[in-house]
């Protein structure tokens, strides 16, 4: 799912916890990530929409679609993997060669979203933005 963008800049986070509640409880035994579109987010906005999924049971938290302005940043991850502790992170967007993939792997994402996969394993530099 999308995290609500407006609801998480109007500082809404009890309506961002009450829908993903939601949606967790409509898909029990399946995996719930949560996108939060990172690049439209303030990095304060980042941790406290990361708290509310991780309050509603997220399995994940996620930086971007792919439609926003921007990808995935080093330290959105930073933030998100903090708050998510055992919990997944999956970067996606932005990440363009192994040495992108190694930083946000550093930083604790644990999945990476890309459409140039075997060019980043072959050690090539993606000619994509995702």
């Amino acid at each position: 799912m999308v995290l609500n963008v407006g609801k998480v800049k109007a500082q809404d986070f009890d309506y961002i916890v009450e829908e993903v509640s939601a949606v967790r409880n409509a898909c029990v035994g399946k995996t719930l990530k949560v996108i939060l579109e990172t690049c439209y987010l303030t990095k304060e906005e980042i941790r406290l929409a990361s708290i509310a999924c991780m309050t509603a049971n997220a399995d994940f938290v996620k930086t971007s679609t792919g439609f926003g302005t921007g990808g995935a940043l080093v330290e959105d991850v930073l933030i998100m993997k903090e708050i998510a502790k055992d919990k997944e992170v999956k970067a996606s967007g932005g990440v363009r060669s192994q040495e992108d993939v190694e930083k946000m792997i550093s930083a604790g994402a644990t999945r990476i979203g890309t459409s140039s996969g075997v060019k980043l394993v072959q050690g090539q530099v993606a000619d994509t933005d995702y």
